[in-house]
Parts: C-alpha cells; sequence; structure tokens
C-alpha cells in the first residue's frame, strides 16, 4: 500500500495490497501478544475508515481475533464511534467480547473524528445527541434483566433482551473523548471516565481540571484511572538512538495523510476552540528541532527508558492521568518491538510506583 496522498480522504483504493494488508495485522497481532507477556495492563484498539493507516473498521473484528492471543490483558476498544453505528449492536459486541475474555473488555464509546459522519452519511450537527441517546440505550442493554423497548429521537426498537449480557457487573468500564466542555460536563454527570487524545498537554491539562470540577459538583471524586491520555512513543538504549530511529522512519509525517482529511471540517472544529483542537497538535513532520517542543507538548515520548519515565512523570502531574493509551511508532518489525519490549521491562516497572 502506498502513502496516502497528502490531505486526501478518503484515500483511493487502487494502491490496495492484499499482502501488506494481511502482513500489517499479522504484525498487529504479534505486537499485541508481546505486549500482554511483557504485563501492560492494556492493549487497545480503535475504529476509522477509508485510509491505508486505519485498518480497523470495525474494531470488534480485530478485538475478536485478540481474545484468542491476550490472554492477561485488558481489551480495550477505543472505540467504537457510535453515533454512525447501530447501538443495539454495539451492545451486543461488546457483550460478546467480553464473555469471550472473561471480563477483560474496556468499552470506549466515541463521537469519532469529522470524517466518521461522511462514512456512513451521519448529520454531524446531530452527533452529539446521537451519541448521548446511544449511549443510553447500550448501558440499559448491559444492565436490564428484562426485554424493553425503546423510542427516542434518533433510535426506535421495538423490544431488546440481548443475549450475551457482559461479564463485568454492572458492565464494562465506559470511557468517552474529552475533547470538548461539553464532553467533561456529560462524563461528570454520568460518572464515566475520560480519554484525551491528538490534543496538547496544556489542552489536555485544562480539560481534566474542568471534569474534576463538574465531578466535584455532581458529588464524586475521579481517581486518576479515570483519566486517559494518548500519545505515541518510541524507546530505545540512548536517546540518540530514539531519536535517529524516528527521524529514518518519517515519525509523524507518515500520518499525514490522515491527519489533514476533511480540513475543512477541521478547521470548523478548530474554530470552535475545543480542548483537543489548536494550531499546535497538527504539527506534521518530525525534525530534529521539533523534537523538545512535541515532548513539551505532550504528543511525543521518545528517548532511554530513563528519559521516557521522566516524561510520562511530567505528563502525569500536568494531567492528573493513570492511564497512558501508547501508540508504538512503527520503525521497522525489530526496532518496534524492541520499544515495545524495552518499555515493557523498563518503563513499565517504574511508572507504576509514580
Amino acid at each position: 500500500m502506498g502513502p496516502a496522498p497528502r490531505g486526501m480522504w478518503p484515500v483511493p483504493s487502487e494502491t490496495f495490497s492484499s499482502e501488506v494488508a494481511e502482513r500489517s495485522m499479522e504484525t498487529s497481532l504479534e505486537q499485541f501478544e508481546l505486549a500482554d507477556q511483557l504485563g501492560f495492563d492494556w492493549v487497545t484498539l480503535a475504529e476509522h475508515h477509508f485510509a491505508p493507516m486505519s485498518l480497523t473498521p470495525n474494531p470488534m473484528v480485530m478485538a475478536g481475533a485478540l481474545t484468542q492471543r491476550v490472554k492477561h490483558a485488558r481489551i480495550a476498544l477505543l472505540g467504537a464511534n457510535i453515533p454512525i453505528l447501530n447501538p443495539v449492536r454495539v451492545a451486543e459486541e461488546f457483550a460478546m467480547l467480553d464473555a469471550l475474555t472473561g471480563g477483560r473488555v474496556v468499552a470506549g464509546m466515541l463521537r469519532g473524528t469529522s470524517n466518521e459522519y461522511v462514512t456512513y452519511a451521519t448529520n454531524p450537527a446531530e452527533s452529539r445527541e446521537r451519541f448521548e441517546e446511544a449511549l443510553e440505550l447500550i448501558v440499559k442493554a448491559w444492565t436490564e434483566p428484562q426485554p424493553f423497548g425503546w423510542q427516542g429521537r434518533f433510535y426506535e426498537y421495538r423490544t431488546i433482551s440481548i443475549w450475551p449480557r457482559p461479564t463485568q457487573k454492572p458492565h464494562p468500564p465506559i470511557y468517552m473523548s474529552g475533547s470538548s466542555p461539553e464532553s467533561g460536563e456529560f462524563a461528570a454527570r454520568h460518572h464515566l471516565s475520560l480519554g484525551f487524545a491528538v490534543t496538547t498537554l496544556p489542552l489536555a491539562a485544562k480539560a481534566s481540571r474542568y471534569y474534576r470540577e463538574q465531578a466535584a459538583g455532581c458529588g464524586w471524586e475521579p481517581t486518576p484511572d479515570d483519566v486517559l491520555y494518548r500519545l505515541t512513543v518510541h524507546v530505545a538504549d540512548t536517546d540518540e538512538a530514539a531519536r535517529e530511529d524516528l527521524l529514518a522512519a518519517g515519525g509523524a509525517e507518515r500520518r499525514a495523510g490522515f491527519a489533514t482529511s476533511n480540513r475543512a471540517l477541521d478547521n470548523a472544529a478548530a474554530s470552535l476552540g475545543y480542548y483537543g483542537r489548536d494550531v499546535e497538535n497538527q504539527r506534521g513532520r518530525l525534525t530534529p528541532q521539533s523534537f523538545e517542543d512535541r515532548i513539551a507538548l505532550g504528543q511525543l515520548l521518545v528517548g532511554s527508558p530513563e528519559t521516557v519515565v521522566q516524561q510520562i512523570r511530567a505528563i502525569r502531574d500536568a494531567v492528573g492521568c493513570g492511564i497512558l493509551d501508547l501508540i508504538f511508532q512503527p520503525v521497522g518489525r525489530d526496532k518496534t518491538l524492541k520499544s515495545i519490549e524495552l518499555f515493557g521491562r523498563k518503563v513499565l516497572p517504574c511508572i507504576r510506583e509514580l
């Protein structure tokens, strides 16, 4: 599969290679299995569409494969993009995965990025209300022991009674995106956990404080594990080797075609002042001069195990997050596997003591 043309979405499938896709998926399963063996707490999947860097349009399918390879870590789907999906089907699939894993599923319920709404012809203006109604419906499907009907603004079902039901009681942990003040308010009202991705450290810190303030007003206090922060990472034996690996592989530029998709929609979202959107988080190609900026902004962990521990401590102190969701950078099979192994053996034990 060739690189996505810069700024193009959806990416034409004429360059698709079955062989490369199969190899990519097997490589992902190999990395997940290694992380599980090293004692990582979670492995995570996400949902995106129509781009070569996003080969999980249905993360439930990939999670089903993971249940046969990952035997100890939780499997977190971050997420299902529920405004564009059938919420009853989402509830059923999560419950099925929870049974397959013996209760190790984490349910990320997301609105999705701006291009997701185009994928399945969903009106972006309705996405928040669709999300809130769908989430309420999913939770009821998981917890209501008797068949029930549903007549809402966006969804209508004569009768619902899902089988299987979730193994975890009352239901799997739920995380939602904290990319706007409204999201923080909704999560606080419903005692949900919050996650931050594709953002900067100052914006995430501001959003985390607001979420905790709203939760206090609702009579409860989020724990550190109620706050998740996602960013990219690469670990090598030395700081110099880690940076050289990223520069040689092209770093963030490899995702440029996806990152700049639907620029008009992205700019419209940015203009609203949402926490996840500003000029800084749309930086492209990594350069030797940009490493310090990206690290300071909380967008990148890079260096030796000792250096990465220090960088994580700064993020923890700023955001109060108890969970890091890490995207290990693709720098070649062997170097990526070594990065995962170094993190698992030398970084993970240290950050568990923070």
